[in-house]
């Protein structure tokens, strides 16, 4: 009888600790297969190119001999590029980046709370990107970072949220020497295509701590004194003005927009910068001075 007590009890235990555990760490399974791509991956690195010879003069050989230099490195990343998921939950965003069907996937999520959730070695490349370009870069997911917010989309950012991405910014800027230009969203590289981060993301806050450009508020809003003693005096020609030879869509090419349609990166440019509620395809007075008082920031 006490022998069948102990047994039960001991049965007990285990399930218990099974349970804990598993409870512990939702995503061993997933991990455990993080850990096996990684390798397959690091396999590719690994793989000595074969010569002609050794291929039996293969059609598609090319390498008469070789030779392994020692002078080398891992890629860095040079870009980050901020998301909002457009879901409903932390929990949501985690499962459909650990789909092998979704094929996405991000380095960083942060929740709401602030937690960051790490889901990629920073050396390799996810899918977050997509089809974008930003200046002469076509490929983003081979040179950048990805990072999602936890956001709907229609929603502004918890303060937690944007302190975390922060952090994290700073981190990311000093380990890879991320220029300040290179923090751009996803709606930058993908006019019309994406719209996130959404219109209440602070990238003036970002940029006021060293991630991306902002305007200079003082010379987009200039205080004007009149003076009561002055008085204009009308000219009788004008032919001898300057003309203001300001090209906008230059501009936008110059920030890094893909101007190939002027109508969405002008859409692009407004979401980041004007952040209204309405985005038109036209410049207005107020975007062709923020416009004008940005683009030499990225000359």
């Amino acid at each position: 009888m006490n022998y069948d007590r102990i047994t039960s009890a001991f049965f007990l235990i285990c399930v218990s600790l099974l349970i804990v555990s598993c409870a512990s760490n939702p995503y061993k399974k997933i991990n455990k297969e993080y850990e096996k791509n990684v390798k397959d991956v690091s396999a590719a690195y690994l793989e000595i190119p074969k010569t002609k010879e050794e291929l039996n003069y293969d059609t598609l050989s090319i390498t008469d001999e070789w030779v392994g230099t020692t002078n080398f490195s891992i890629r860095r990343p040079n870009f980050v590029i901020i998301h909002h998921t457009a879901q409903d939950s932390l929990e949501q965003t985690i499962r459909t980046f650990t789909l092998p069907r979704t094929q996405v996937s991000s380095h960083y999520v942060i929740a709401k709370d602030g937690t960051i959730v790490q889901m990629l070695n920073d050396y390799l490349r996810s899918w977050h990107a997509g089809r974008g370009k930003w200046g002469s870069v076509t490929d983003l997911n081979s040179v950048s970072i990805g990072i999602e917010l936890d956001n709907n989309g229609f929603e502004p950012f918890p303060e937690a949220q944007i302190e975390s991405l922060l952090i994290l910014c700073k981190r990311l800027k000093w380990k890879y020497g991320i220029p300040t230009a290179n923090f751009i969203g996803h709606s930058d590289i993908a006019p019309s295509r994406k719209v996130d981060p959404n219109r209440f993301f602070p990238w003036d806050q970002l940029a006021m701590e060293g991630y991306g450009f902002w305007y200079d508020v003082d010379e987009v809003f200039p205080v004007i004194n009149p003076k009561d003693d002055q008085t204009s005096i009308p000219l009788e020609n004008t032919d001898t003005l300057l003309k203001d030879s300001f090209d906008p869509i230059m501009a936008l090419r110059i920030i890094g927009y893909d101007v190939s349609v002027p109508s969405n990166a002008i859409q692009s440019f407004k979401l980041h910068f004007v952040q209204g509620e309405e985005f038109s395809t036209e410049l207005t007075e107020l975007d062709l001075r923020i416009l004008k008082n940005l683009y030499k920031k990225y000359l």
